[in-house]
């Protein structure tokens, strides 16, 4: 979801043309690193310190949307080149710290506001109550809080009408989110479905030989694009847990007539973990059990067997390490 919501910011990037600089200066405590990096699709500016924590730098830019990350913490900016804009954080607690001042602190406030809410809505779907309706009224509460806080005067009507398109983008996808979400929590803490399916090393893998330890399961195919972005992110997880009590285990639902496609693509990948391929793609029964439509789509199973989450966080979202960290610790 995270990755859903600044694509959708993004989306409606740098928009105008470009005059004059714009002056930007960040003052960061504990940072990740010795440079600030604010980019776009089109652009990508390095702003290195002039000492430790210190920046500042004055260039001309599109007015619009950027990222600026201190190693991997980001944020979300609003630009343009009339703006004098000073930023203050701490590294560690990037958004909860994050504070503009200057000429264009208006816009980049709120945007801080809406990316807090992003993330307050994230772990709200874990505990959405089971009731008609509770999707679209937590939706509906969130875009009504963050339309309230566009009134402010401050904010110039270009950023006002552009984050307006925005919310009006989010709120039909993000009730579906939530939906699924609440869908999901009827599964949470009942045993999971089972699945017995060829192993790329050879053999049958049951569910039930991972009894003992929380099973990841990341359902993807060979063609799906998002699938082979997550990819990476995985690794890196499988990576840093190598030694915990988890399996990470994927489940390509692959056509039989890709089966081959599917071999040659965990091999040249090199890909880790316990590489599966679903009997029946689509219609694999332990597909169907948990109503996987879209993919990529990932799950989380006790070492009992029993559901934790039947839609967990992705491997690039970094809610899915702060669960793992609680649960493995």
């Amino acid at each position: 979801m995270k990755n859903l919501l600044i694509i959708l910011l993004l989306a409606v990037g740098s928009i105008y043309a470009q005059t004059d600089e714009f002056t930007f200066s960040a003052v960061i405590q504990n940072p990740n690193s010795d440079s600030l990096v604010i980019r776009s699709k089109s652009m990508q500016k390095v702003i290195k310190a002039h000492k430790q924590g210190h920046f500042k730098e004055a260039f001309p830019i599109n007015a619009g949307l950027y990222q600026i990350y201190d190693g991997k913490e980001y944020s979300v900016l609003y630009l343009d080149n009339s703006y004098n804009l000073a930023m203050t954080v701490t590294g560690g607690k990037f958004l909860e710290t994050l504070q503009f001042t200057g000429e264009g602190a208006a816009e980049n406030n709120f945007l801080t506001k809406k990316l807090l809410a992003d993330k307050e809505f994230r772990k709200s779907l874990d505990d959405l109550p089971n009731e008609p309706g509770a999707a679209q009224k937590i939706v509906g509460e969130r875009t009504k809080e963050l339309r309230s806080a566009l009134e402010n005067p401050a904010i110039n009507e270009t950023f006002k009408n552009l984050m307006i398109n925005v919310l009006t983008q989010e709120q039909k996808q993000l009730e579906a989110i939530a939906k699924r979400a609440q869908d999901a929590q009827k599964m949470k803490g009942k045993p999971s479905p089972l699945f017995a399916y060829e192993n790329y090393n050879g053999g049958i893998t049951n569910l039930k030989d991972l009894r003992g330890k929380y099973v990841y399961i990341d359902v993807w195919a060979t063609w799906c694009g998002p699938c082979r972005k997550e990819i990476p992110h995985l690794q890196e997880i499988e990576k840093k847990y190598h030694d915990k009590d988890i399996v990470f285990v994927s489940i390509s639902v692959d056509k039989e007539k890709d089966h081959d496609k599917w071999k040659k693509f965990v091999e040249k990948e090199a890909l880790g973990g316990v590489q599966l391929i679903a009997d029946k793609d689509w219609k694999s029964d332990f597909i169907a059990a948990y109503e996987i439509h879209s993919i990529p789509r990932f799950l989380l199973i006790d070492p009992k067997g029993n559901v934790v989450h039947s839609d967990a966080a992705r491997p690039s979202d970094p809610a899915l390490q702060e669960l793992l960290d609680k649960l493995l610790k």
